[in-house]
């Protein structure tokens, strides 16, 4: 019993080992260079969702703005302030793939500003093939907007496929790009640098725990079915006496 007990805690224990190296295996920060503009192709592709390699990952792109596609996001911060996105709808053209990609050009504090903004880009129709560089980030998730009285505020690319007016015959990407150089009349966003510190997976830290206490909890089974056989051998020799 000793044995089958020492067996079943060894095996509990190197299902802890296994578990807190998972813990740290998935806390491994990816080593990339964020920072060097690639095209967008190369990291991503439509109708899927952004991954570890392209989150964060400064990309160039290539296509033409659709007209009648550009939306005002409010209650956008930007450094802390709240206030609007100007976004567009630029349909690719690179690397054989025609798909739709959402674009922020641009944050102001005003909403006749970003209005005016979405006024003037419409206004200018389709300007030929244009090359933008920004951040690549994944879709934010959908929030309550009053789409009858044009307010959203979250880029959801869920929520664009029912406001944009052009399908795009490869799908649209699953995040979107916010340009470095903003569009006249509004500022740039802030998109920092991706952070880099690592998150460690307290769930398996804590299944890890659990599996030490079962090793210890072995052992104890022994322990105690030995200790009980000592007390009846005890109170047997007591009997006899």
């Amino acid at each position: 019993m000793l044995f089958l007990a020492l067996a079943v805690a060894a095996g509990f224990a190197a299902l802890g080992q296994w578990q807190l190296e998972r813990s740290v295996s998935n806390g491994t920060v990816l080593a990339r260079n964020t920072e060097t503009p690639v095209q967008l192709h190369t990291v991503a592709k439509p109708q899927s969702p952004v991954d570890e390699i392209s989150n964060g990952q400064d990309v160039t792109v290539t296509g033409t703005w659709v007209p009648g596609d550009y939306l005002v996001l409010s209650d956008r911060l930007n450094r802390s302030t709240a206030g609007y996105w100007v976004v567009g709808h630029l349909s690719t053209d690179a690397g054989g793939i025609r798909a739709g990609l959402a674009v922020a050009m641009g944050w102001t504090p005003s909403k006749s500003a970003a209005d005016a903004a979405k006024k003037s880009l419409a206004a200018k129709g389709n300007t030929g093939q244009v090359t933008v560089v920004g951040r690549y980030l994944p879709s934010e998730a959908p929030t309550d907007s009053d789409f009858l009285n044009g307010k959203q505020s979250s880029l959801a690319i869920a929520s664009l496929v029912n406001i944009w007016h052009t399908d795009d015959r490869d799908g649209i990407y699953g995040g979107y790009v916010v340009i470095h150089s903003a569009v006249a009349g509004l500022d740039r966003i802030d998109s920092p640098v991706p952070s880099s510190d690592v998150e460690v997976n307290w769930l398996n830290i804590f299944y890890a725990i659990e599996w030490v206490v079962f090793a210890g909890f072995a052992i104890f089974f022994w322990w105690r079915l030995v200790k009980d056989a000592w007390e009846r051998e005890q109170e047997e020799a007591l009997a006899d006496s």
